[in-house]
């Protein structure tokens, strides 16, 4: 055996970890696969073993053939004579297998080459199988590695003695890797394929929040605070719904922790991912108002038969409601459990409306206008006959879309009524103040 194939299992027990027994069985099965290819007719043989001295450095193959009478020997590749059997071994009788040095010579130097490839796939699967029986426990936990390669939208993290994937579906859509990064990622599951244990790995996974939380935050780790939900969209926004197994711990004071410090971890680890911590209720209503914050909600309605949640807010208030591109809303939806619909208070415009139609009815009766014209005289800024008097007739053509003849027949009736015919009283009062 050459000095190669010695530190090859050298690299392979100390490096890899893999049994030494296990390297030197991958060893052996080479050296046979290697004799077989080189001497013709030894597919044939049944029983063969290889036996390797690590201290010398030599590889015997041996043969383990039957000992058959001399008049049946037919097969020479698993049979021998009884009278040569028992040249080799004194006590061999009819049946017994006796081992016979096969090996060629020049056998170490030829075969090494030949079996180091096939010792090699053989450590490979070794180290894959040692893989699935290390990690297959370790589903749902967090790990560090460094990013070591891309394979096209694929991450490969080197764990040390182990290599996980993250595929591209679990990558954040925000974040960039380079290679020799440091990052920490979650281990979704160690799948056991055709081709071997796969370590597959996110960094997008909602139970990767739901991880950092519990090492975080002693209270959830000794189960005073509960994690009721999750629901992220991975590099955007995450919101957590906590709950409290103790009257006297606030859930998201202790999360948030003192100063913020609890949660500023988490979310550097995010990479400033906006987190929200929102209180648990069993109201689904009490609920649905703190998850929708900072909006303001003026009305909630609940179909519970339905799971369905109907909100209402101000109009200034609803882009907050909503969220960018939705998410605040989609992500509470998705925390409930229910549909979370939000819209427009209309309460406020419809109650001005009326009133608009109330002033605008009492325009049209002193002006002898219809409706509709009276509406957009007052939507104009004549709310009373005193300012559309002070309004220009061509402002209010504009306005109400007609000739500025029209504007001014409007104009003449506000001038009439505001110098109509004094009373009886009035006239007889000013002929005194004449005299």
């Amino acid at each position: 055996m050459t000095n190669d194939i010695v530190a090859l299992i050298d690299y392979y027990e100390k490096e890899k970890g893999i049994d030494r027994d296990k390297v030197l069985a991958a060893l052996e099965f080479a050296f046979i696969s290697a004799y077989r290819k080189m001497v013709p007719g030894a597919d044939a043989i049944e029983k063969i073993r290889a036996d390797v001295d690590t201290k010398k450095g030599d590889t015997v193959i041996f043969a383990g053939l039957e000992v058959v009478a001399d008049d049946d020997y037919v097969d020479k590749f698993n049979e021998v004579p009884l009278s040569l059997a028992q040249k080799s071994k004194p006590d061999a009788e009819l049946g017994d297998t006796v081992d016979f040095n096969v090996t060629p010579k020049n056998f170490g130097r030829i075969a090494t080459q030949t079996a180091k490839q096939t010792m090699m796939q053989r450590l490979r699967m070794a180290e894959k199988e040692m893989i699935y029986d290390e990690f297959k426990d370790r589903a749902g936990d967090i790990v560090s590695g460094t990013v070591r390669r891309f394979e096209k939208s694929d991450v490969l993290i080197d764990l040390g003695k182990f290599e996980g994937r993250i595929p591209s579906r679990e990558r954040v859509v925000t974040e960039d890797y380079n290679v020799g990064d440091r990052i920490r990622v979650y281990v979704v599951a160690v799948e056991n394929e055709a081709r071997g244990p796969e370590i597959i790995l996110s960094r997008s996974h909602p139970n990767f929040v739901r991880r950092l939380f519990e090492s975080e935050v002693a209270e959830i780790a000794d189960n005073t605070v509960e994690l009721r939900g999750i629901a992220r969209e991975a590099g955007y926004r995450t919101k957590v719904a906590v709950g409290s197994n103790d009257e006297k711990v606030d859930p998201v004071g202790a999360c948030v922790g003192l100063r913020g410090a609890r949660v500023k971890n988490i979310v550097r680890e995010l990479n400033n991912e906006k987190v929200d911590i929102i209180r648990w209720s069993d109201d689904p209503a009490t609920f649905v108002a703190d998850a929708l914050k900072p909006a303001n909600i003026r009305t909630i309605k609940l179909d519970k038969e339905n799971k369905v949640v109907s909100v209402t807010v101000d109009e200034e208030e609803l882009s907050k409601a909503i969220g960018r591109r939705g998410q605040n809303a989609r992500l509470t939806a998705k925390l409930m459990g229910w549909d979370v619909q939000v819209s427009k208070d209309e309460t406020q415009h419809e109650q001005f409306e009326a009133r608009v139609g109330d002033a605008a009815s009492s325009l049209a009766d002193q002006l002898g206008l219809d409706a509709a014209m009276a509406e957009k005289l007052f939507r104009a800024g004549g709310a009373t006959a005193e300012l559309v008097a002070q309004m220009p007739a061509e402002y209010i053509a504009a306005a109400l879309e007609v000739s500025e003849g029209e504007a001014e027949t409007i104009l003449s009736k506000v001038v009439v009524e505001d110098a109509a015919p004094a009373t009886t009283d009035e006239a007889a009062s000013e002929e005194k103040a004449d005299a």
